[in-house]
């Protein structure tokens, strides 16, 4: 059987993006033959990034069958650091690299209206000028009708708290979860 590789890509100031990437990587690798390759990007300025992932690499970008980024929301937007990186993908949008491959996105935010939505579906629309084919959650899965915090059909959020002090609750894991399996899915699937 043919192996996929699902590329994770996220930024993570203080953590929750990265803990999401993990909980997206374990339903990617739920599924038989699916490997979840996480990586972060490289911070702004003189910010700390020892303890992360290791940074994304061309290589990482070219041999994925699937890619899934993730976000801190910032004005409603990604974090400048995914923006970069994404801003360097030319040459992979030149080539068609990830064309008609899956993406998806998630985010996570220090208020519940700190603009999760918006986030997630700018960080779209690089992936559709990149001619992928978007994955979003359905409503099949039950955690999307019954969040009080972070969850939405556009991609799996996580509403932090002020202070970063709220911990990933029980149906924000399940649709972290789920978003994985699902691209992991679909990158089998398109895989020929």
């Amino acid at each position: 059987m043919t192996e996929i590789n699902v590329l994770i890509v996220y930024y993570s100031k203080h953590g929750n993006s990265a803990k999401m990437a993990k909980l997206i990587g374990r339903g990617v690798e739920s599924q038989p033959n699916c490997n979840a390759i996480i990586r972060s990007v490289k911070p702004a300025g003189d910010e700390d990034f020892s303890n992360s992932d290791p940074l994304v690499s061309e290589t990482d970008l070219n041999n994925c069958d699937g890619l899934i980024l993730g976000s801190p929301a910032r004005f409603g937007n990604m974090a400048a650091p995914l923006k970069h990186f994404i801003d360097e993908t030319g040459s992979q949008w030149f080539s068609g690299t990830l064309s008609n491959k899956p993406a998806a996105v998630f985010t996570s935010s220090a208020s519940i209206h700190g603009g999760q939505e918006t986030t997630l579906i700018t960080m779209m629309l690089p992936l559709i000028h990149h001619g992928m084919m978007i994955v979003g959650l359905p409503y099949s899965e039950k955690a999307l009708l019954h969040t009080e915090s972070g969850g939405t059909p556009y991609g799996p959020s996580h509403w932090s708290g002020n202070d970063s002090e709220r911990a990933i609750d029980k149906n924000e894991k399940s649709l972290c979860m789920a978003m994985g399996k699902r691209v992991a899915l679909f990158a089998e699937k398109l895989k020929i």
